[in-house]
Order: structure tokens, then sequence, then C-alpha cells
């Protein structure tokens, strides 16, 4: 349960009903239940701190959790942002996937040069693809669900900041919509179009879709906002491009204005008669002036996929450059720039390169180990902290789904069931149960109460075949589970028993840690001496399985042209690891990293943020008697052992 629930606003909107007019233009399913929420608040948790980077004296924060529960966080400890930039799920029906790369076995030298001699690491037995996110949603689930989260997230930006929202083509026309509702009408400020390049491939139905909008509002009239300006006058779509010009056979420059031009031959005249000559090859008649930004960007590239400078292992990332622009036009050094919806961690580093202060929020787990690692890699100095909401999440809110509907026993998909269903359970005398799953990406199905059981009376349960005698509901918080039980009993409407399961007792089950065994000794290469750890051998169950589920869907397409090549691990194990870290100041509590590696896709060496071309040798290395160690796989799951 919440520890409380913080209010999303202090008082009514203009002395109307909190939030009235939302249901005023938003007619659609959900919508009344949405505003309910609204008027209760953001539920707020107990937050823990898991690593301290530096000593962070700015206040930098990188938190695990829902974008809600974050705002109710910050707002608890009154802390307001300045700008905000998000890059939210575009609901495009799409599955995002990581590709997942074995590494190198570091003990087994012959085998690391005939890989480097023969095998290409991107071939396909040498790489898996790990669900990251499910980016499907019904039209008013979404509106819903971002309509929460909009809402909270004004309630933590100053009176003087402004947020950018990046859509596309498939919701951002009703987001807008949305923001006038909740920011006003007047406080939108620009639609931008980021045009990009990228290749689609042949399209014969429709234009190429080349490009993404981002909506600018203000929360007052007061705001932070620095025209930027084009320096490079060739990218200019308003200025014709610097040439030089041959008149009277002395080299001028112009600004592409024809000889025969007046206008340019007037300004000619006008230099020779107030230099009372004509000029010569050095000589400028006039400049052409910087071009201020407008709402059509076309000059910012999305971050190539072959550039290993900014290039990182997430696959929504964007260009530093498109955050470079948005952070310099509406914030001042000093200032917080919050992201909600993080992913690869670019708001934050940005924001840090330009002497801002920085909070950055995501749910799933590779998104934190992604900004983590970036953030550390250009000495960025920040907290980490993780909301305690009672679920553990298995590495994002979708694999931890998929991984509960697998240990439920029986529990099948049924097609026929709507979508409210996660599936159901066959049973030899009642027959097809259908099972409620609360979504973990949606603060709003959190806690099961009179709101949620009336939808599941009322509108759930009567789109149900006759014949169905029982339903089962997993929830994570309940209200008070016998009000539930006496609001079901009171209500005669439907004959369908509904029984009530906790779903933590699952979520208990779903996360397992790996194994290792390992040893410490005292190292004497130096003068300051030390202590090296070697890895002699790693166990993950986690990757296992995901390894075995790619080789049994390679065995079951092979072909001639695609022969069965299984990914084959190694006894020790090593080349499921992907990152190393040793504490060498507590045995528990925060986490302090006094050293660590990271192990890039070929199997060499990235040390503070720096790539070498070291094979790693199993081993990590600190100056003092390390206490504990903290190994991440390669699949994102970490786990600590404490030396004894």
């Amino acid at each position: 349960m919440p520890i409380k629930y913080v209010p999303f606003i202090p008082e009514p909107i203009e002395g109307q009903a909190v939030l009235g007019n939302f249901n005023r233009i938003l007619k659609y399913r959900g919508a009344d239940e949405t505003s309910m929420l609204l008027q209760r608040g953001m539920p707020f948790y107990d937050m823990e701190k898991v690593e301290t980077v530096g000593d962070n004296k700015n206040g930098n924060m990188v938190i695990r959790g829902e974008c809600v529960s974050a705002c109710a966080y910050l707002k608890e400890q009154g802390i307001e942002v300045d700008l905000v930039y998000i890059d939210p799920p575009f609901a495009s029906g799409a599955d995002y996937a990581k590709k997942v790369y074995i590494r190198r076995n570091p003990n087994i030298a012959d085998i690391i040069k005939k890989a480097e001699e023969e095998i290409d690491i991107g071939e396909e037995f040498r790489e898996f693809e790990e669900k990251m996110y499910g980016d499907v949603w019904n039209t008013e689930k979404y509106l819903n669900w971002m309509y929460e989260n909009l809402v909270a997230i004004k309630s933590v930006m100053s009176e003087n900041a402004s947020i950018y929202i990046h859509l596309d083509y498939h919701k951002g026309h009703y987001v807008k919509i949305l923001l006038d509702e909740i920011f006003g009408e007047d406080r939108f400020k620009n639609e931008i179009i980021w045009y990009y390049e990228t290749y689609q491939g042949t399209v014969k139905n429709y234009f190429p879709r080349k490009h993404d909008t981002l909506f600018l509002y203000t929360k007052s009239d007061d705001y932070t906002f620095n025209l930027q300006y084009n320096d490079d006058v060739e990218d200019s779509i308003n200025y014709k491009r610097w040439k030089d010009y041959i008149v009277d056979g002395n080299k001028i420059k112009g600004d592409n204005y024809p000889a025969s031009d007046s206008r340019f031959m007037a300004r000619y005249n006008k230099w020779v008669k107030d230099n009372g000559r004509t000029p010569g090859p050095d000589d400028i008649i006039f400049e052409v002036k910087t071009m201020a930004y407008n709402s059509v960007w076309r000059d910012i590239k999305p971050v190539d996929p072959k550039d290993e400078g900014e290039k990182l292992p997430y696959i929504t990332q964007k260009p530093e450059a498109l955050l470079e622009r948005i952070i310099s036009s509406s914030s001042n050094e000093g200032m917080v720039v919050a992201d909600f919806f993080s992913g690869s961690g670019v708001t934050a580093a940005v924001a840090n390169k330009l002497s801002r202060k920085f909070i950055t929020v995501d749910i799933g787990i590779n998104s934190i180990q992604t900004t983590r690692d970036r953030l550390k890699a250009i000495d960025a100095e920040f907290d980490i902290l993780e909301i305690k909401d009672g679920v553990s999440l298995y590495r994002n809110p979708v694999q931890t789904m998929d991984r509960i509907k697998s240990i439920i026993p029986s529990l099948k998909n049924d097609d026929s069931l709507a979508s409210f269903w996660e599936g159901a359970i066959s049973d030899s005398k009642l027959g097809t149960v259908p099972v409620y799953i609360p979504n973990l990406m949606d603060s709003s199905t959190k806690l099961l109460d009179t709101v949620l059981m009336n939808r599941i009376i009322h509108q759930a349960i009567p789109e149900l075949d006759d014949n169905i005698k029982k339903v089962i509901v997993y929830y994570i918080d309940i209200t008070d589970k016998a009000e539930i039980a006496k609001f079901i009993a009171d209500d005669d409407s439907t004959a369908v028993e509904i029984e009530l399961r906790d779903i933590k007792t699952i979520l208990d089950d779903v996360v397992v840690g790996d194994y290792a065994k390992f040893h410490v000794e005292e190292s004497h290469e130096d003068l300051f001496g030390g202590y090296v750890v070697t890895i002699d051998k790693f166990v993950s169950d986690r990757v296992m399985q995901k390894i075995a589920e790619f080789n049994q869907k390679a065995f079951l397409n092979l072909s001639k042209k695609k022969p069965y090549k299984p990914i084959e691990i190694s006894e020790e194990g090593l080349e499921l690891i992907e990152y190393l870290s040793i504490d060498c100041i507590a045995t528990e509590g925060e986490w302090h990293s006094d050293s660590e590696i990271k192990i890039d896709k070929n199997g060499y060496v990235i040390k503070d943020g720096t790539k070498t071309k070291d094979f790693w040798d199993s081993t990590i290395q600190c100056r003092i008697k390390p206490l504990r160690l903290k190994i991440r796989n390669i699949c994102g799951d970490e786990t600590i052992w404490t030396f004894e």
C-alpha cells in the first residue's frame, strides 16, 4: 500500500471541480475512472537509495519507478523542475527488443583467437533478442495513462518551466488535445517537426514517414527561452548559400544575388561610394547574419547505428544534438532538467554536459543500467533511487508480466476473452475461469479499490459468456480486503464468483539470483598493491533459459540456407557476464562502486567509460580490501555477493 496519496494540484482549477474539464472534451471509455484517480492523488511510496556515484552536491537523481510515483516523491520533497523532456511510448503497436551478445570466454585463449579470426560477433548464433518493452495500447487506455502522467508531471514543474513531449503520428494528435486541457491552449508555443533521413524501404501506399513531432508547452506566461541561431548559413533554408562573385574584375562576397540584381548592385555601388574605390578580393560588401532556428528541424540526424561514439544498446535512443537544442533553448545553467521516460539517458547526459542538474526516471532496469553507465562514463555525479512500491520487477514490466503468466498454474491465452483478461484457467468442474492481472506499467491498475472492482463487476464480467461461473482477480495493492469482499457481496448484479489473489506471492518467485564462484588474492604488481578478484564460475539460469528458447526456435526453423547453429556456453559460463563492480566501503545498504569494469560485445574491457583493446581476463582489481561484489549478466540481471 502507498504510505499516502499526494495531491496532483493543491486546489480546483479556477473554482471548478478538480479536473472537471477533463470529461468535457474527452468522452471515451475510462475517462471517469481516470478523473477519480486524479482526485485521489499520486501514490507516495518509500524510496530507497541503492547507489551513490560521486559526491552529488547538485542532488542529481536516477530513479527506477513509474512516472506518477516519482512525481509524488518529488512533490513530497518540495523538488521542482524547470524543464521537462519526455519521449514516452508512441503506442506504435510494436514490441521493442535489444540484441544480447554472448561475450567471448576469457579463460580459453585458443577459442578467443579462433573467434577473432573466424567468427563475426554479429552472426545470429552469437546473439539473441531480449524484449525491453511492449508498445501495444488501445487508444482509450493510452490516453488515460498519458493524462495521469502529464498531470503528475505538471504538478512538479516550476512556474517558469516548459515541457517538450516527443511523439509521432500514432497518437500525437490525441495527446495535443490532452495538453490543451492540462496546460491550456494559450500555453501552447510550438509544434516542432523533427525531420530525419532514414531508410524505410520501398513504400507504395503512402508517403514515407520521415518525422517526429515535439509539442512545446509552458506552465505560465513567464518562462525561460533562449532563441537558438544557426551558425552554418549553408544549412539555412531562408538564405542563399555564400558564393564568390566577380564584379569589375574584383573578387567580392555577397549572399548569392546575381550581379544583375538591382538590390545587390545597389549595395555594391553604396560600398564603392562610401569607400571611394572598387572592392578588392578581401573586401566584404555585406554579411549574411546567422538565422534563428524555426519549428522545422532538418539538421539533426538520428543516431547512426555505426557510430560507436554515441550509439548505445537501446533501440529508441535519441541523438544528443536534439536534446542540446531543447535544453539550451528552454533552460539556463544550474536549472533542473527532468525526463520521466529516461530510455537511453540522453536527457540526463546532455543536461550534465550543459551544466544543468538532472532528474531522470524509468521503470525498466535496462534503461536504468544504460543511463547509469552512460553518466558514469562522463564523470557525472548522481544518486540511484528505487521506488519501493511492493513490485519486484524482473528487468522491465513486459518481461515481468510474461514471467508471471508463465508461472501461474494452467494459465493459457484465450482469444475469445476481451483484452481486460490476461487469459484463462481450465477447471474440471467450473470450466473456463478468466484471470485478471494488473498492468505493471500502469499505476492506475496497481490498487484494487471499489473503482476497479466496480469496473470488473459492471463492465468486464457482463462481457463474458453466460457459462462463466468464476473469475480470478490478482492485485498488487488493495485498499481493504474485507471492504472489497463486502462490496462484492453487496452487489447482486452478477452470480459469477470473484476470487481475489495477491500477486506479490508470485512476484517473489519471478526474480532468482545468479550463482558465482570467485576468490580474492592480494596483488603486489606495483608499489601500491591491492586486491584481485577472480571469477571462477558463473551460472545464470535466467540467461540459460533465454538461450534455450533461442536454440529451440533456431532448431525448428533450420533449413539448408539457415543451418542449426546453437548458442553454446562454456562450463565456466564467464561469457554471460557484462559488468562487474566492487564495493570496498559497506557490506549492506547503498552501493559504492570503488572499482568497476564493463565488457563490450566483442569481449573487450571498458574501464571508466574508456574502451580498451584488452580482453577481459576474468578478474577485477581494487586498491583496498573488497567487501561486496556485483555482477550484471548480459540480459541485465544484477546479483550481489558479500565477501567472507
